[in-house]
């Protein structure tokens, strides 16, 4: 199979060094171009001392992109939809890991969960990746949420993210003795990526999620814990089923839940460089409450590894592909 030309618009950041990351270790891909204004010109080594020794590449300008067959955009928030234009004179096919396409398949955008919406990932050209804590929030409430089990207003999430969602511009706030064993609420309420999960879980009905999120010291990793009330008296057997009707042939989602040890429900830090989303819940022996836990890498399914699991899906490629990391553990 002739290798499939991509660039990265915007390689110098968390994202889109992962992304590089993968690809450059891809079998289907070969790397052209990389960007970065700041670091044009200089190795993308610089900013992505991992791969050393992996790569000569250099970071161009975007004015310096040349025609390839897919663009990956890493680009801020809000920057990617004012060169659209641009970059679908230079590629056929665009995955964008901003926020700027995700809301009402804006511009043909497809919403970038391939649980969800792999049917349409096979035919589109325009791919744009869900957030991170929208991802891990989706894929927990998803099977709940499609069978009608719960009250569809008075669902309450919490994640609880490392700093690398902030992405590598240092700020006041991530200064290490300001950053440092902190546990900080950031956006107790109006999250960005409300909007995303109210979009995807609604199946034609109006919901209503109350959505908080929580910085605390780590790296990488978001956890998501969800409580929803259920509309009948499910038992716990009951819910297994119903998770293993909708996620059990998933390739990249793992039901966790153990009686015994200390990882008996998901725990972010085993899911460091991979493309994994771990899913347990406990149901409330007192009430129809039901807890339902997530955990991502959000480089990873949150970002880069999910953009890389849209694109083998779009190009019949087998979509575990440059994505079977497993994880560390110690960690």
């Amino acid at each position: 199979m002739e290798k499939i030309k991509t660039s990265i618009v915007g390689g110098s950041g968390y994202a889109g060094g992962e992304l590089l990351r993968l690809l450059l270790f891809h079998p289907n891909v070969e790397v052209q171009q990389v960007t970065s204004e700041r670091f044009a010109f200089k190795l993308v080594t610089r900013t992505n001392p991992n791969l050393r020794k992996n790569t000569t590449l250099k970071f161009c300008q975007m004015d310096e992109l040349k025609s390839c067959d897919v663009l990956f955009v890493c680009l801020p928030h809000g920057s990617s939809s004012k060169r659209f234009e641009q970059f679908k004179s230079l590629a056929p096919k665009i995955i964008d890991l901003s926020a700027d396409f995700r809301l009402n398949k804006k511009d043909g955008f497809v919403y970038g969960i391939p649980e969800l919406h792999r049917e349409e990932m096979q035919k589109t050209n325009f791919v744009s990746s869900a957030g991170c804590n929208a991802t891990a929030t989706i894929l927990a409430l998803y099977p709940l949420f499609k069978n009608n089990l719960v009250d569809l207003h008075k669902t309450v999430v919490e994640v609880k993210v490392g700093s690398s969602e902030g992405g590598n511009k240092f700020s006041e706030s991530s200064h290490h003795p300001e950053r440092s064993g902190l546990v900080r609420s950031f956006m107790p309420t109006n999250h960005r990526h409300n909007k995303e999960i109210i979009q995807e879980l609604s199946f034609g009905e109006k919901i209503t999620v109350h959505f908080s999120a929580t910085a605390i010291e780590m790296v990488r990793g978001v956890l998501a814990t969800c409580h929803v009330f259920l509309n009948e008296n499910l038992e716990e057997k009951d819910i297994w089923k119903i998770y293993r009707k909708e996620h059990g042939n998933e390739p990249f989602i793992r039901i966790v839940k153990d009686r015994e040890g200390i990882y008996r429900y998901p725990e972010p830090k085993l899911l460091i460089g991979t493309n994994y989303c771990d899913i347990g819940f406990e149901k409330d022996p007192n009430s129809n409450r039901l807890v339902v836990i997530s955990a991502i890498d959000n480089l990873m399914k949150g970002a880069a590894g999910q953009a890389l699991q849209a694109f083998n899906i779009m190009h019949s490629i087998d979509e575990t592909t440059g994505l079977d990391f497993p994880g560390l553990h110690p960690i």
